[in-house]
């Protein structure tokens, strides 16, 4: 199969809908990333952990997270975004639902047990955002990026307004252990929705030609798949092609930005709802609907920003400007995180997270400028690395956090250290990685 059979003067708009099955698929990602900040008070409580294990616990998704991004990368390169990215959802589910199960069986350690499980998680899910990146490159023209990469990267906002509310009701009408059985059963039917509806540009049976030319004029590769099929094609992932990412500066740059921004989003998907609970006196139902109002912002921001900025690429034609001026405004405005520390009332900090997290969404454009970078032939390479660095932050938040609550009995500290990560994230993409372009390898 290598035309699309459908024709027609008027283009198909097939990629709208491939956008929005990978927002709900992305949204049940961070849903599954989320679930035991949701449960986790009451696992807790019911298991016996402390703080400085809770947050071990929540950093074990990151650590496998972290480590296979490269892999990841290089199987999405070698063997296309379909085959590898149906099975991780599948795999990750599974893994999401056995982590109900812990504490049932005598005799396994706990902490073991469900450090184990979230790893595994974790690495299953390694290859959904450099696939996510493949997908919008393979499918949208340069001019649409920016926006197609917010959709699915506003996901992670999107995810908590939807699900957060729905988890807390399941710990507190169920039990915390129907939250990641309810999960792992979502993520399986999302598998097959994604072997279903998710082809390449070239065999898309309901893309028409017209639609199929718009999308390769504008710059999209419509036939990435095809050269991850093509067993001629050299493998992506050498020491030398690796060496040369890391050695370029626009590149360390855009990495070291990613770490910072995800900073922000890690407290938000792990420590932000115990936050609530424990420092602010919620409950969990409250925590559950209180964490979905910086969420919901969280969301707007991220499509604001995405179609502001390509809105300033059609206007200026700089993609330097288009993309770093929303980045810069937003991290300011998410620094706002920091003046939480000193305001007592309930509705302050909720309306202080909530424009603190607007403005990360209005620079969430990490994923949108590693489309416009990457070297074409290393789509998934490139992006593996991008995430890896980014989610560093996964490992270093929640243990940080951690140690800072168990030492001073308050997250004041912590709500600066994530404040401060902000600025990094401005000095990263704007001083170290200079101008955004297309890298050309040797």
């Amino acid at each position: 199969m290598t035309a699309p059979v459908a024709t027609g003067t008027r283009p198909t708009r097939v990629r709208y809908q491939v956008i929005a099955l990978i927002f709900l698929i992305t949204s049940i990602n961070y849903a599954d990333r989320a679930t035991f900040a949701i449960a986790g008070n009451a696992a807790s409580g019911e298991l016996g952990l402390s703080p400085i294990q809770t947050g071990f616990i929540l950093s074990a998704f990151a650590w496998s997270y972290v480590l296979a991004q490269i892999p990841g990368g290089v199987l999405l390169d070698r063997f296309g975004t379909k085959r590898i990215y149906a099975g991780a959802i599948a795999i990750w589910s599974v893994f999401t639902a056995l982590q109900g199960a812990v504490g049932l069986i005598a005799g396994l350690p706990v902490v073991a047990t469900l450090f184990a499980l979230r790893f595994l998680v974790g690495s299953a899910e390694a290859p959904s955002f450099p696939g996510n990146a493949r997908l919008v490159t393979a499918w949208f023209p340069t001019a649409e990026r920016g926006a197609a990469s917010a959709i699915f990267n506003s996901a992670q906002y999107f995810s908590l307004v939807a699900f957060a509310p729905l988890m807390g009701w399941l710990v507190h009408s169920f039990g915390w252990r129907s939250v990641f059985w309810v999960m792992g059963g979502l993520g399986l039917a999302a598998a097959g929705l994604f072997i279903r509806f998710i082809h390449s540009p070239a065999r898309h049976p309901a893309i028409n030609a017209a639609e199929l030319a718009h999308i390769e004029a504008g710059g999209g590769l419509i036939h990435m798949e095809d050269m991850a099929h093509d067993r001629t094609t050299p493998a992506s992932f050498t020491w030398h092609n690796l060496r040369q990412l890391l050695a370029n500066r626009m590149m360390l740059g855009i990495y070291l930005g990613q770490y910072g921004v995800n900073v922000l989003t890690y407290f938000f998907v792990t420590w932000f709802p115990i936050y609530l609970v424990k420092e602010r006196g919620l409950n969990i139902m409250e925590a559950g609907f209180a964490a979905a109002v910086p969420a919901l912002c969280g969301f707007g921001g991220g499509l604001v920003g995405g179609f502001l900025s390509d809105r300033l690429l059609k206007r200026t034609g700089s993609i330097n400007l288009a993309r770093k001026a929303p980045l810069v405004a937003g991290m300011l405005l998410a620094t706002l995180i920091i003046a939480c520390v000193w305001v007592q009332a309930e509705w302050l900090v909720v309306t202080l997270m909530a424009l603190a997290f607007f403005g990360k969404g209005v620079a969430s454009l990490g994923w949108a400028i590693m489309a416009d970078v990457a070297p074409k032939s290393l789509a998934g390479l490139s992006g593996g690395v991008f995430n890896m660095f980014g989610n560093i932050a996964g490992i270093v938040t929640p243990i940080t956090v951690g140690y800072i609550v168990a030492a001073t009995g308050s997250f004041d500290l912590a709500l600066v250290f994530v404040g401060t990560h902000c600025l990094l994230t401005i000095v990263a993409f704007t001083v170290v990685a200079g101008p955004i372009r297309r890298l050309e390898l040797a």
